[in-house]
């Protein structure tokens, strides 16, 4: 039966959690992604013995490893069937026992520091952040559109380039088995990574990465999320193109951004380096990454005395099963002149 382990597989996994540390560090991991530094503050134990203790788990698919900068970040695999039977193993333990506990509160006292240190900065920005949305519409109504283009799902892998706050990963949860996160300002994911471990969302994580090189393989996500995000780049098509790579055969593009405006102070203030896209410019883009556009909508604020106000566009496109061989030439071209550069 699919999805079953052999005998020596689960002798493997059991072996790996049995024992006292390792049994902690799956516990913290289950509930959010932690650091080697931080396992070492609430285990209180050297950097060396976390190390190892992970390297075990790692080898025996309990855990995922991944970098950021110069920290690496762990978490439960959800993904392989010794992460999930080492679930199952850490549902049977007590949430009371003292030694849960505790280690579960130094957890808690350490993503209330980071919080902390990350609402100081949305403090420092929330003037400029609640200017911007004083000229559209509101949230609420934007999110709503992007509920109805993406459509039900479900995805396996949900990808939201620019995730900033994790927003995004919260509106689509129901829909993704996993979900992922990508942004390259350190405060933001930091908020974002203790939003998501207070909420529980265990299927969804964020990464520190470059929009315009993701480290993911080609073809493996089912939706792509760019919210508000293409303005503040200065090769909005790369971004498209990339976003494209990572999308399988049917999978969906969802690009939410300001239609054209003359708000040049955005540009001066805001670093936004474009003051919104034309429709027939985004419909090119998606056709140059080998996409099919699939609808357009634009949500304007209705205002009185004419004052100019941002109209914020949705763009939705998808990958086609099988891609022109023009097409998969130009890609081919590009990545290589990447590259070289």
């Amino acid at each position: 039966m699919a999805g079953l382990l052999a005998s020596k597989e689960v002798v493997t996994v059991l072996k790996a959690a049995a024992e006292p540390t390792r049994l902690r560090i799956l516990l913290l991991l289950a509930d959010g992604e932690l650091s080697v530094k931080d396992l070492t503050q609430i285990l209180g134990q050297s950097q060396p013995r976390i190390s190892r203790h992970l390297k075990l788990l790692a080898e025996a698919g309990l855990v995922e490893r991944f970098r950021e900068g110069s920290w690496a970040y762990f978490h439960v695999s959800v993904g392989t069937q010794g992460g999930r039977l080492a679930l199952h193993v850490l549902a049977l333990v007590d949430e009371v026992d003292p030694v849960v506990e505790r280690d579960r509160e130094r957890a808690e006292g350490l993503r209330r520091e980071r919080e902390t240190a990350a609402q100081i900065y949305f403090r420092e920005h929330a003037a400029d952040w609640d200017r911007i949305r004083s000229l559209h519409v509101a949230e609420g109504e934007v999110e709503q559109a992007m509920s109805a283009a993406l459509g039900r799902g479900p995805f396996k892998l949900l990808v939201d380039l620019g995730t900033g706050t994790g927003r995004i990963l919260e509106l689509f949860a129901d829909r993704y088995e996993r979900g992922l996160g990508f942004d390259l300002n350190e405060a933001m994911l930091a908020y974002a990574r203790s939003k998501l471990s207070k909420a529980q969302m265990t299927r969804a994580q964020v990464r520190h990465g470059d929009i315009y090189a993701l480290a993911l393989p080609d073809s493996v996500a089912d939706a792509v999320i760019m919210h508000q995000v293409l303005h503040f780049l200065s090769q909005p098509a790369h971004a498209i193109r990339e976003a494209a790579r990572v999308l399988a055969p049917g999978g969906q593009l969802l690009i939410v951004d300001f239609a054209p405006h003359d708000l040049e102070f955005l540009r001066e203030e805001y670093a936004h380096d474009r003051l919104g896209f034309e429709p027939s410019q985004v419909v090119q883009w998606f056709s140059d990454a080998g996409l099919d556009p699939l609808e357009q909508r634009d949500l304007a604020l209705r205002t009185k005395g004419g004052r100019e106000r941002l109209t914020v566009s949705l763009w939705l496109a998808k990958r086609p099963h099988t891609i022109p061989a023009a097409t998969k030439t130009k890609r081919t071209h590009a990545a290589a002149v990447q590259e070289a550069s």
